[in-house]
């Protein structure tokens, strides 16, 4: 397991959608990923909850990974952000 996966997490996938269609991270983890939208996130609307285990959140390269993650801590979840985005999760994954 990654050092920047806790286990049990759930990864939220900021991405577009072309890119997670692209690139879909349930192919490079076993965690449970749950697509979301920054302005889901922002209006609170995003249906997350504490049973969902610790958040990472993910981007492409980091930023909205991180205001996503201080909204969601906000809202009392337990969410990280994943530094780096989606190219340092797979130099940490050994892929790409």
């Amino acid at each position: 397991m990654p050092t920047g996966l806790p286990p049990g997490a759930t990864l939220i996938d900021l991405r577009p959608q072309e890119l997670r269609f692209r690139e879909p991270l349930e192919l490079l983890t076993s965690l449970p990923v749950r697509p979301l939208t920054l302005d889901a996130v922002e209006r609170g609307t995003h249906g997350l909850t504490p049973d969902l285990g610790p958040l990472v959140v993910l981007c492409e390269r980091g930023p909205r990974s991180a205001l996503a993650a201080r909204l969601l801590q906000a809202d009392g979840l337990d969410a990280t952000a994943y530094p780096g985005g989606l190219p340092a999760l797979r130099r940490e994954l050994g892929t790409r």
